[in-house]
């Protein structure tokens, strides 16, 4: 017994061994090329970066040291990209006055884009045109019950800069005032103006109603999106058609960089928008756009005084301000490209292929942004991460296989995707090979390899036991048998 049991506990042994370690299956994968993590040459060892926040942080240079502007709070934006190229106090809370119009206009030509109205469509003026309307304050003298198209109330809002008007729009919108005002908020939230607390349509002064210079751009931005908006904040001058309860109107530009039919010495050539807007709780106020050499960018200027020079004349400093901000931007920011496909990222290792164990690896399109002009791109960082350690073939020419950020500091510019440079094809043998390792690596299947081994084992014990003891029994009883019989003949 004691040398079955050895026997036994031997076998047993031999087979956890195997199964575990020399498993004949495991053959497969010494077949297929070695997994190995790319060289650190070709992925740094960095932790890679976070994803681009919705916020972006002013870029780095000894340019931005040396500018400042007479305001409260200003900020200046690239608007294709969203990048502040300057900023002042532009994340503190301030009046925006009637660059709340903005807003506004923009949520009636959202509704307009949307096929909710039209431009040509004809507007009865409600009974809550004077909402909130204060003496004083800019208006075109619309009533309640006349008869003006959409499009003549939005350039009464915007180049005018009529208060009522924007009562108007927000009936035609939402039905009532109050409705429209939680419009204003929510679409502001969507835009990211975490600053903006709306109260009224057009900006009349409230303490409770409040922005940033930065929101501003947001709020900006969006609406220079809108071709309606551009050629209504670029225009000069429109006349509204008389209606059944008023004459004609004609309606001049309130932003002295682009009309100078109110106040001159400020036009700017390069300027086209946007918003004028002054309390006396929150100053001297515009926001502004301009285009040149294909650069579009956005100025706001916040709280600007109007002092008066030597000679007796008002320095209007919410439009000088803002035209010396968009000269600096155009002089000293260009657009460069950061990463094109010309860009090598180094190899990636490929399994279950006979043609190549590595594979190359560059980006693909183009990657460009607003730089300062002492900023040089060639020293940025590149940082290249890879979806996963190794490719299975078969690859294919342009599969992406990860993707690689610019970064400078802190701030990231963007990233570009990576891709395979050529196509490898698979090789099958090694495919089945690897795909019997992956079958016979799993878990469930190793244990079910296990208790038959065992189950055979106890079986393979019982029958040298049990059988070997029954084949002794019956010749210990035959043998019996004869001598039983042998002696009964002896007998006779």
């Amino acid at each position: 017994m004691k040398k079955y049991r050895r026997s036994l506990l031997s076998l047993l042994l031999a087979l956890s061994l195997s199964l575990s370690l020399t498993t004949p299956w495991a053959l497969a994968s010494s077949a297929a090329p070695e997994t190995e993590t790319p060289a650190a040459t070709e992925t740094p060892e960095t932790t890679p970066p976070g994803p681009v926040v919705e916020e972006k942080t002013p870029v780095e240079s000894q340019l931005l040291n040396d500018m400042h502007i007479e305001a409260t709070a200003a900020i200046l934006v690239d608007a294709a990209t969203g990048t502040v190229l300057y900023e002042q106090d532009a994340h503190e809370q301030r009046y925006p006055a009637s660059i709340t119009k903005v807003m506004t206009t923009l949520l009636a030509i959202e509704a307009i884009d949307r096929g909710e109205l039209s431009l040509d469509q004809v507007i009865t003026v409600g009974d809550e045109v004077s909402r909130d309307v204060g003496d004083g304050s800019s208006t075109q003298d619309i009533k309640p019950g006349e008869q003006l198209t959409l499009q003549d109330v939005l350039y009464c809002a915007l180049i005018a800069s009529a208060n009522e008007a924007c009562n108007v729009l927000a009936q035609v919108v939402s039905g009532s005032v109050d409705s429209f005002v939680e419009l204003m908020n929510q679409r502001a939230k969507e835009l990211g103006m975490e600053d903006t607390h709306f109260v009224n349509t057009h900006g009349y002064h409230d303490p409770d109603h409040y922005t940033t210079a930065y929101d501003i751009s947001l709020m900006c931005m969006e609406a220079m999106k809108h071709e309606t908006f551009r050629t209504i904040v670029t225009s000069k001058s429109y006349t509204v058609p008389a209606t059944n309860m008023h004459e004609a109107r004609e309606l001049h530009e309130t932003n002295a960089l682009v009309s100078t039919w109110r106040i001159t010495g400020y036009y700017y050539q390069y300027a086209t928008g946007i918003k004028t807007g002054s309390t006396p709780e929150a100053g001297y106020c515009l926001a502004s756009s301009a285009s040149k050499d294909g650069v579009d960018l956005i100025a706001v200027v916040l709280g600007a005084e109007n002092p008066k020079r030597e000679d007796g004349s008002t320095n209007r400093l919410q439009f000088s301000e803002s035209s010396r901000l968009l000269d600096w931007g155009f002089n000293s920011f260009s657009t460069k490209t950061l990463l094109d496909s010309t860009y090598f990222a180094g190899t990636i290792p490929v399994r279950l292929s006979r043609e190549t164990d590595r594979i190359g690896v560059q980006a693909t399109g183009e990657l460009e942004a607003i730089l300062p002009n002492d900023l040089d791109p060639a020293d940025f960082q590149l940082t290249p991460v890879y979806d996963t350690e190794s490719l299975d073939a078969p690859v294919t020419k342009g599969q992406v296989v990860g993707h690689v950020t610019v970064s400078n500091g802190d701030t990231v510019y963007g990233q570009l995707d990576l891709v395979a440079v050529d196509d490898v094809s698979r090789s099958e043998l090694l495919y089945r090979l690897d795909q019997i390792e992956t079958f016979f690596s799993q878990l469930w299947v190793r244990v079910v390899l296990i208790v038959l081994a065992v189950l055979i084992v106890v079986l393979l014990l019982r029958w040298l036991l049990f059988g070997r003891r029954r084949r002794y029994g019956g010749s210990h009883r035959r043998a019996y048998r004869g001598s039983h019989y042998s002696g009964r003949r002896r007998r006779r």
